[in-house]
């Protein structure tokens, strides 16, 4: 018997970090959970490109890919894989980050994704998140060890 292959869709973000062990989160806008900034690739976008364009279109961060950490392809949901990059910024202020991506309600109001920021320690972070993001955070990605990689100098 023939079963066709799963589609698999994909997401790519950036997992952003600071030197005091923090996590950038945004808030998703009507639900009761944090999130990375995320979102789909358009088409023909490569993965670096996407996440680099959903994390300002969420955030408004204009992120150097040059200094961005390929954490790779990781399984997600059943159906769903992350593409995800890191980042090591300065503490940035939450109140200057804003969302320009916009979704209409149930009665056809235009909000914005995310409607805040946070920095969150990297033992907070998971319980703030949806339970398979804080699965791809606890047991996927070691954020202490991913601290330590962004802070080593790029080899010469």
């Amino acid at each position: 018997m023939f079963h066709a292959p799963v589609l698999r869709t994909l997401s790519c973000g950036t997992v952003i970090v600071n030197p005091a062990g923090e996590l950038l989160l945004c808030h998703v806008t009507g639900q009761d959970h944090w999130d990375l900034p995320k979102g789909r690739p358009d088409p023909g976008e490569t993965p670096l490109h996407a996440a680099l364009r959903e994390t300002r279109e969420e955030t408004g961060l204009a992120l150097d890919p040059r200094g961005l950490l390929d954490l790779g392809r990781l399984p997600y949901r059943p159906r769903k894989d992350l593409h995800l990059f890191a980042s090591l910024q300065p503490r940035l202020d939450p109140a200057t980050m804003h969302c320009d991506s916009r979704f209409s309600d149930a009665r056809g109001h235009r909000l914005p994704e995310m409607d805040g920021f946070g920095w969150f320690r990297f033992d907070l972070a998971p319980l703030r998140v949806t339970p398979r993001l804080a699965a791809v955070l606890t047991q996927r990605l070691d954020l202490h060890d991913l601290l330590r990689r962004l802070q080593q100098p790029a080899a010469a």
